[in-house]
């Protein structure tokens, strides 16, 4: 047996085959075109689904199931992807429209990108044999998914698990959300840079010298995720105050969701887990020194996200199961 993930981005759709194993046989991708009707970016979905089949050599006969992995919110029940930032998505039932434009009667399965790397991380992944996990991603922003006795928590809306709006810094950074003080204004990629920025500035004004200046060549704009990183395993210490902020950080909103669901996984994914074991040997011991369950109780256990950018294929592909 077979299914079909999707992966519905504002840039562009992937899509692959998955076998019963999790694994991507073959996977193909199309440019969204997110400015057009909803109704044309299904049909290219539909389209896609038929040209991947064919070039995996499978009969859309064989394909149990299609699963789409959506921005926003999505209604797992009704099939409707609810919202979608930057798709023209709004109430609108892509697993009725798929279904009717494969002229198969397929089943369709419609969860979160988030829900559904969570899920991928789960079934194949860093987490995989555990019940209870929970994947965050380091990004642009800290985006969550949460597996509870092997399925997807969603609230009863479909719109829980966003994790990165639990404030960590009472009347701290506006957070794009309204709020002031979000896990994400401080642990995202996005924060990191601000952090990193405000850091060099310090340093202009005091005098004190810092790598980061040449490596940025002068220019704030150039900062990214991974300068005060860069700069630190150079002995920089300005570097080192800012990667030690960010980790402290990193450690609150951690300690605070495996207070609250105790997951056997925590699996960080996202452009900052890109450094490794750089980043998840400064945590455990951070981390436990302020969890709830101490002594003999059986800790949670921090991993790197294993599934990259496949994550949404193999996530939205299991949705059936």
């Amino acid at each position: 047996m077979y299914y079909i993930g999707i992966d519905l981005g504002g840039t562009n759709i992937a899509a692959g085959v998955v076998g019963e194993d999790h694994g991507i046989i073959k996977k193909m991708s199309v440019p969204t075109g997110a400015s057009r009707p909803a109704d044309e970016i299904t049909a290219d979905i539909a389209k896609l689904c038929r040209d991947v089949a064919s070039e995996a050599g499978v009969s859309m006969d064989d394909v149990a199931y299609i699963g789409i992995a959506t921005p926003g919110s999505a209604n797992c029940e009704t099939g409707k992807i609810l919202y979608a930032n930057n798709l023209p998505f709004q109430n609108y039932n892509m697993a009725e429209k798929l279904s009717s434009m494969l002229g198969e009667k397929k089943r369709v399965y419609i969860e979160n990108d988030a829900n559904a790397a969570a899920k991928a991380e789960a079934v194949a992944g860093a987490a995989k044999g555990s019940k209870y996990s929970v994947m965050i991603t380091l990004g642009t922003g800290v985006g969550g998914g949460i597996i509870l006795d092997n399925k997807v928590y969603t609230g009863f809306n479909f719109a829980g698990a966003e994790l990165g709006h639990i404030v960590i810094e009472k009347g701290g950074r506006q957070c794009s959300c309204g709020r002031r003080g979000c896990w994400e204004t401080y642990s995202s990629a996005t924060g990191l840079v601000r952090t990193t920025r405000e850091k060099i500035e310090e340093c202009r004004r005091t005098g004190r010298r810092t790598v980061m200046e040449s490596m940025i060549g002068g220019d704030l704009s150039r900062v990214s995720a991974r300068t005060a990183f860069n700069a630190e395993k150079k002995g920089d210490e300005a570097a080192a105050e800012v990667v030690g902020e960010y980790i402290d950080y990193l450690v609150c909103g951690l300690v605070n969701i495996i207070n609250i669901f105790q997951p056997n996984v925590l699996s960080i994914g996202g452009g900052i887990s890109g450094e490794g074991d750089n980043l998840l040997s400064r945590l455990p011991e951070k981390v436990f020194a302020e969890t709830y369950s101490r002594g003999d109780t059986p800790q949670c256990e921090l991993k790197i996200a294993e599934l990259g950018n496949d994550a949404g294929i193999i996530g939205a592909a299991s949705l059936g199961i």
